[in-house]
C-alpha cells in the first residue's frame, strides 16, 4: 500500500524560497503519475503542479508557471516541489498525492483524479 508523507513546509518572507519532499513507501512511485496540491483557509484545493516521470511530463498551474518547480528522485522514491519567488498568496497547506492510473493530461491537476494523498505541510508566506 502506497503511503506519502509531505515534509518542508515552514514560514518564508515573500521572494523566499522553499523546497517540499514527498516520500513514498510501500511502493515503486517511478511508473505513478504524481502531483502536488494545495489548500487555503476558505478556498477549495488546487492543482499546483503534476509529473509523469517516465515521459519527463511536467504540468503547472498559471499561477505557479515560472516559480516552482516538480521534480522525482526515483533512487529515493521521492517527489519534489522547489518553490521560489513565494508570495503571500501561496500561503496554504500543501499535499503531495498519487494518482492510481495515469490520467490525460487535461486532469493531471484535478484533485478528483488523485486518490491517494498524504496529511499535508504547511507553508506560509508573509510580506
Amino acid at each position: 500500500q502506497l503511503v506519502l508523507v509531505e515534509s518542508g513546509g515552514g514560514s518564508v518572507q515573500a521572494g523566499g524560497s522553499l523546497r517540499l519532499s514527498c516520500v513514498a513507501s510501500g511502493e515503486d512511485i517511478s511508473s505513478r503519475c504524481m502531483g502536488w496540491f494545495r489548500q487555503a483557509p476558505g478556498k477549495e484545493r488546487e492543482g499546483v503542479a503534476a509529473t509523469y516521470d517516465r515521459a519527463l511530463s511536467r504540468y503547472y498551474a498559471d499561477s505557479v508557471r515560472g516559480r516552482f518547480t516538480i521534480s522525482q528522485d526515483n533512487a529515493k522514491n521521492t517527489v519534489y516541489l522547489q518553490m521560489n519567488s513565494l508570495k503571500p498568496e501561496d500561503t496554504a497547506t500543501y499535499y503531495c498525492a498519487a494518482q492510481t492510473y495515469c490520467t490525460p493530461a487535461i486532469d493531471r491537476l484535478r484533485d478528483s483524479t488523485y486518490h491517494i494523498w498524504g496529511q499535508g505541510t504547511q507553508v506560509s508566506v508573509s510580506s
